[in-house]
């Protein structure tokens, strides 16, 4: 169970929700609306304020590299800093499955990254991510760059870790999508973040 108390930053107004194991809660609102500021947030990459738990665990009580472990975010324009994909994986035959599950070949490890779509980026950074089998999953438009059948792809791979007991929050523009991967919906405005009625 993540536990969100009086989370807040430059931007975003104190939000308070709670995201139980093997569930996944869908976050929406316009472009700006503080949603790519309260996954940033959750994972502490940015100055923030307010209390986060995961299984009862203070977030301020687990050194940052590892709560990024445990609390892994997958951005919508991932990050990169070496030559080839290989070079971005700590465990490479861990990530074989599910690279090739999103539809990428093995081969890709050698693959420079200059040769990669954004799309194909996309599914390799929600690899990378799910190498690190976190507790939860903190994903920002993780099929915006996707094709349906990619996407499809996506949603059903996630949701079946969600099945396995991963926690997700998924930010998505997209509302089939949204009632596709959640049974609860949060939207943010203007930084506030309150729960959609059902």
């Amino acid at each position: 169970m993540l536990e969100i108390t009086d989370l807040q930053r430059v931007g975003l107004k104190p939000a308070s929700f709670s995201l139980p194991e093997g569930a996944c809660i869908a976050v929406r609102g316009p472009s700006g609306s503080g949603k790519t500021l309260l996954m940033r947030a959750i994972a502490d990459l940015d100055p923030n304020d307010g209390r986060v738990t995961l299984n009862g665990e203070d977030r301020a009580a687990i050194p940052a590299p590892l709560w990024r472990r445990r609390v892994a975010y997958v951005p919508a324009e991932p990050g990169w800093w070496a030559e080839t994909v290989g070079e971005h994986f700590d465990d490479w035959p861990r990530a074989v499955p599910l690279i090739e599950r999103l539809g990428l070949p093995q081969e890709v490890k050698a693959w420079p990254l200059v040769r990669c779509s954004t799309g194909e980026r996309q599914r390799l950074a929600l690899a990378r991510a799910l190498a690190l089998q976190p507790h939860v999953l903190l994903l920002d438009e993780p099929t915006a760059a996707l094709d349906a059948a990619m996407a499809g792809a996506v949603e059903t791979l996630v949701l079946e870790l969600v099945a396995g007991g991963m926690s997700v929050l998924w930010v998505t523009h997209n509302p089939e999508q949204a009632g596709r991967v959640a049974r609860r919906i949060l939207t943010v405005e203007a930084g506030q973040v309150r729960e959609a009625a059902p």
